[in-house]
């Protein structure tokens, strides 16, 4: 079963930088569509950025433009490069296969702040 550990979260202020990383067990990773998932306080937790095997990539509006996803397969890592944060963007962030179906991990806080 795939297990995932984020991390590279952290405080930071609008218009700040910051790059989450996670990395996948348990599977062939290569095989794995992965996305990056949020979850902010009193909302539902939705998709922010998937990639598939080939690495195809997709974002959600609210972040078009702003966010950057990547994968390493040797590495058995995806990463979520987010650039002009806003205050909208506090969250924790959370990485799974695309469609959700692993159990989730812990997640990394992000916190976007003056």
């Amino acid at each position: 079963q795939v297990q995932f550990v984020e991390s590279g979260g952290g405080l930071v202020q609008p218009g700040g930088s910051l790059r989450l990383s996670c990395v996948a067990s348990g599977r062939i990773f290569s095989a794995l569509a992965m996305g990056w998932y949020r979850q902010a306080p009193g909302k539902e937790r939705e998709l922010v950025a998937p990639i598939t095997t080939s690495g195809s990539t997709d974002y959600a509006d609210s972040v078009k433009g702003r966010f950057t996803i990547s994968r390493d397969n040797a590495k058995n890592t995806v990463y979520l490069q987010m650039n002009n944060l806003k205050p909208e963007d506090t969250a924790v962030y959370y990485c799974n296969l695309d469609p959700p179906i692993a159990s989730w991990g812990q997640g990394t806080q992000v916190t976007v702040s003056s």
